[in-house]
């Protein structure tokens, strides 16, 4: 058998504390008991004067939220800023805005969700001086948002646009021809909030009597409806707007409103787009002018317009092109002199760049074979950029500093993990939030010319200690070269682990472009579920391929037009050299994932028939032409330029190759990846006479949760391994053999 050669990074447990674990995860702590809760600081808001920072904090004996205020220096609470238990309109608030004088905060209550990241709910206008409290709108409303000088307030209902005059407490609407399934202002549709990420398209610009807003015309994009079976006797049904790739998407223009004429202008830009996005807009420096992106359906080229509000007159600034897609951006920072700072991987990869007012460049800021991963910030007083990379591995996040020419890079951060900051008004402190893989979340203060770290703010020993009574494992990380590449792997063994041992193997990945799951920070909940399936004999792990992020955009591109082909590839690869190694029973291996997960591990079994024993898809996509236009046509364009790519990588179109043992599960009222998608795959399974298990959950999303949703599927999913890969399998499969020997 051939061996495997890993390096590792990092997680080995202390013996002495290893020695402690005696106490076994249950489902049940991880999906019903909270019993790894981590604690965290929620809503964090650094105050304008640089020296302090606002957290909403919930008081469990009174059941009220307050938002509390405190000292950078001292890590001490200053004072309550706001309680809803002194406020008899608010029993409480689920989120908070201030103002930018910090003088009014926006108060959010009875907030729904309507889709992944947009919400409806009533809002309050609290007074920090006279302890006031306004009602903003009798009704539901989305995005409230103040104006740069706090006089007022821009908010959609029913897709209109409304402005509230603080003064007088009036509003006034902007828009009229808003309309469900039909026109969208100032609020993003479907496609648009889930796939470029954003909800409010509106904007104050800098003196506060103009607002420019997107408005989308859904008129000609086909409807999609979902049952929702409830507890009344006649189900209801979900209609809303959902362009499936190759299909008609939302027109879309742009528009400023003048508040002191009342006029609506209509913006044109110097160039004859036909089918087009606007994923982003943003007001300048300079009062009276907008920046706006524009993108090309097949979202290769991106085009950076700045737009004269006075004239009415547009300037193409910056265009990038891309032989696959061009990532949009939303760390466009302006400057005071309207130069401005941009991010782009045009290199190879993701980093920053500094541009004049008009387009030229001035100098790439940041370079190298390492992706910027986040930026912060520019501290104009130090003329110093922060930002978040992957310069120390791609597993790892560290900040830095650097200057606006590119010198004087430092490291801020010093542990090895994931640190992320949230820096103080003043770019004098930050509050890094550091974690891996053996460390739970933790915060402190560091200062932000040194990154050294003043004081510790919270931590979570309580629950390391907690664990160090449970039987865990080390994630170990490491490479593992398959089909030319060095893919970035974990693995979790058994406690117990005997190398002379043949262990049932269980592979978990997403794989979908420039994500990564092989990452070296705390759990999540599937983390502790592979720690459960790990105390039950399993080894677990997970390969990032070709087409995931982090490593650069040859690596990350490479899957275009071509979904599910190379990354399909590389875990079927990845499996064989896995079932090598002489503790892995290469006949007893499995595959699982959510999503874009769901749609690879169906595929790795029906295309890995004699590799893989089962696979349990969650949520799969089981047709790219079922998706929606945005995400799939960036890596696919549309099915009727690239049939073959779309049908050629389709499970449904490779289902009689099944041999293994096969989960589906769906959410019934699944807004993104539609029931559909399970149905069509089980209709194609049943015609090619091939057995297969599957769940339905009633009324549930994409994430399939709601009261007692988790657990019972993630029992129905532990149950559907433990007869497909656990040890009774292993002993009936010698049992057989065993009589073939002796009829032989």
């Amino acid at each position: 058998m051939k061996h495997l050669k890993f390096s590792f990074y990092v997680c080995l447990f202390v013996t002495s504390i290893l020695s402690a674990q005696t106490k076994e995860i249950t489902l049940e702590d991880i999906w019903k008991y909270g019993t790894f809760r981590t604690q965290y600081l929620d809503a964090l808001h650094s105050m304008a004067n640089g020296r302090q920072y606002s957290v909403l904090n919930f008081d469990r004996e009174t059941r009220s939220t307050s938002i509390d205020i405190y000292d950078y220096k001292t890590l001490k609470k200053v004072k309550t800023l706001v309680t809803s238990a002194n406020l008899d309109q608010i029993p409480y608030f689920t989120d908070y805005t201030f103002s930018k004088d910090e003088e009014k905060v926006i108060l959010a209550t009875n907030e729904e969700a309507v889709y992944r990241r947009s919400a409806l709910g009533n809002y309050f206008i609290y007074d920090i001086k006279s302890g006031d409290l306004t009602l903003i709108d009798e009704g539901k409303i989305q995005e409230p948002t103040f104006s740069p000088d706090g006089t007022k307030m821009a908010f959609v209902k029913q897709n209109n646009i409304y402005v509230f005059d603080l003064n007088n407490g009036e509003s006034t609407q902007v828009t009229s021809d808003g309309k469900k399934n039909e026109i969208i202002n100032g609020i993003t549709d479907w496609v648009y909030e889930e796939e470029f990420a954003f909800v409010r398209a509106f904007d104050w610009n800098a003196d506060s009597n103009k607002i420019a807003f997107i408005r989308f015309d859904e008129t000609e994009v086909p409807e999609f409806s979902m049952d929702i079976y409830g507890s009344e006797l006649y189900q209801t049904q979900q209609v809303f707007k959902y362009p499936k790739a190759g299909e008609a998407n939302s027109k879309v223009s742009l528009h400023i409103y003048d508040l002191e004429s009342g006029n609506i202008n209509d913006v044109k830009v110097d160039k004859a787009y036909t089918d087009f996005y606007i994923p982003r807009i943003k007001w300048t420096k300079k009062p009276n002018v907008l920046s706006a992106q524009y993108m090309n359906r097949h979202q290769n080229e991106l085009d950076l317009w700045l737009i004269d509000a006075k004239t009415n007159t547009s300037k193409l600034v910056l265009a990038e092109t891309d032989d696959a897609y061009v990532d949009v951006t939303d760390n466009l920072t302006f400057l005071k002199d309207n130069s401005f700072i941009w991010t782009s991987e045009k290199d190879g990869f993701n980093h920053i760049y500094h541009y004049d007012e008009n387009g030229t460049l001035i100098n790439q800021v940041t370079k190298g074979h390492w992706e910027v991963t986040d930026y912060y910030g520019y501290d104009a007083d130090n003329n110093t950029i922060f930002y978040q990379s992957t310069e120390n591995g791609s597993i790892n996040r560290d900040v830095y500093s650097i200057k606006l020419n590119g010198r004087n890079k430092e490291r801020l951060t010093k542990s090895e993990g994931t640190n992320s900051a949230a820096f103080s008004a003043d770019f004098s402190y930050f509050i890094n939030t550091f974690s891996s893989a053996t460390t739970p979340p933790e915060y402190t203060l560091n200062s932000a010319s040194s990154g050294n770290v003043i004081k510790s703010i919270k931590d979570n020993d309580e629950l390391s200690q907690k664990l160090s009574n449970y039987k865990t494992s080390e994630k170990e990380f490491s490479t593992i070269n398959v089909n030319g590449n060095d893919l970035n792997m974990w693995m979790i063994k058994p406690v117990d682990f005997d190398e002379n041992k043949e262990y049932p193997l269980l592979m978990y990945q997403y794989s979908g472009p420039g994500s990564q799951e092989v990452a070296n920070h705390w759990n999540s909940a599937n983390d502790y579920w592979h720690q459960y399936l790990a105390q039950q004999g399993y080894i677990v792990a997970c390969v990032d391929g070709r087409g995931t992020g982090f490593k650069g955009a040859e690596f990350k591109k490479v899957t275009q037009k071509e979904l599910g082909k190379y990354e399909v590839e590389d875990q079927i690869a990845a499996a064989k050299k896995l079932g090598d190694l002489p503790y892995v029973d290469k006949n007893r291996m499995g595959i699982w994932g959510w999503s874009f997960g769901g749609f690879m591990s169906s595929n790795a079994l029906f295309k890995g028939s004699d590799v893989f024993k089962m696979a349990i898809a969650v949520a799969p996509v089981s047709s790219w032409r079922f998706y929606d236009t945005i995400y799939t046509e960036r890596y696919m364009t549309t099915p009727q330029e690239n049939p073959t790519g779309y049908d050629e990588n389709s499970p449904i179109n490779h289902v009689n190759k099944l041999k293994g043992d096969f989960l589906l599960v769906h959410g019934s009222a699944d807004d993104n990846v539609h029931l559909q998608n399970t149905m069509r795959l089980a209709e194609a399974l049943i015609q090619a006479d091939k057995q297969f298990d599957w769940a339905v959950y009633p009324d549930k999303n994409h994430g399939i949760y709601g009261g007692n949703t988790r657990l019972h599927l993630y029992k129905k999913m532990t149950h559907f391994i433990n007869e497909n890969l656990g040890d009774k399998i292993k002993k009936e499969e010698e049992k057989a053999l065993e009589q073939v020997k002796i009829k032989g």
